[in-house]
């Protein structure tokens, strides 16, 4: 068994070569960490980009089945918080690492950012995230149309009630613009890494050392309501029609979580891609994100 500081050696040694920084995905929902259609594939197509490149695709579980599940069913701080367990002992990445997160796990590593600064990550790329939440769930992908079905009803219905919210992850990155108070005061996981209810400095700070926080929106993005929160833009308050850029939100005037800071520092990158969503070609991730991981 290789020992802990011989892998540390090897991880400086290949730094100082110059070798890309090791990459961390986090898959979305209804996906697990390997499916060869979708997370496989991307980390396949990026070990061939970037030869010799260490590549973790997280698994939230011990089985395929139990990851896929969970990204439905298991809190998204204990998930969280399990992530940043499982970074932290990886001793490929005690130096530093790059994110991309699809969909929902664009949010998910954005929340290990702001609370997980060691091992540091560098570039975090969100593919599809949902940064200022959903109000409304479309379609599931895959085929499990009964789970579709009792999601919807539980978050049309109870979404911000205390079981859901600590057993339906989508429920925690609900975001009701026609009642904005309640989502404050009862969204576990999307209101505190957004400083909807005050303001963590240790978010804030975290988040700033990240070198390019860079964020992919699909300009005919039929699953995600509204696509603009993927470039955390969302409704204005009161209403579910009229949408507002981040550039107009107090998040972004109040610099709430230093995006402001960012924006002005160019540390913010706002991508698209003209599909549905996560819908992208091989020439299209080559060409726009593939450069943010070497």
């Amino acid at each position: 068994m290789v020992s802990l500081q011989f892998a540390l050696l090897i991880a400086s040694v290949l730094s100082v070569r110059g070798a890309a920084p090791p990459l961390v995905l986090w898959h979305g929902m209804g996906d697990s960490c390997c499916n060869p259609l979708s997370m496989g594939s991307i980390k396949k197509m990026v070990e061939q980009k970037i030869p010799g490149i260490y590549v973790v695709s997280l698994e939230i579980g011990n089985t395929i089945a139990q990851d896929m599940e969970n990204s439905f069913f298991m809190n998204a701080n204990e998930q969280v918080a399990q992530v940043c367990q499982q970074l932290s002992k990886d001793p490929n990445l005690q130096h530093g690492y790059n994110a991309m997160g699809f969909s929902q796990g664009g949010q998910f590593l954005r929340a290990v950012a702001q609370r997980c600064p060691s091992p540091p990550m560098f570039n975090l790329i969100s593919v599809g995230g949902q940064h200022q939440g959903v109000y409304g769930l479309p379609h599931c992908p895959g085929a499990m149309s009964y789970l579709c079905d009792y999601i919807r009803e539980k978050l049309n219905t109870a979404a911000y009630t205390k079981m859901v919210q600590e057993h339906l992850v989508q429920a925690e990155y609900w975001h009701d613009p026609l009642n904005e108070e309640e989502y404050r005061n009862n969204s576990i996981f999307l209101a505190d890494i957004n400083q909807e209810r005050g303001i963590n400095e240790t978010y804030k700070i975290n988040l700033l050392k990240l070198k390019k926080l860079v964020m992919v929106k699909f300009l005919q993005d039929s699953m995600v309501v509204p696509p603009e929160s993927e470039w955390f833009g969302f409704y204005k308050p009161g209403q579910a029609k009229e949408t507002m850029s981040l550039q107009e939100s107090t998040l972004y005037t109040e610099d709430r979580l230093g995006l402001k800071a960012m924006d002005k520092a160019g540390q913010l990158v706002f991508l698209s891609s003209d599909g549905d969503h996560l819908h992208f070609t091989d020439e299209w991730f080559n060409a726009n994100l593939v450069p943010y991981l070497q």
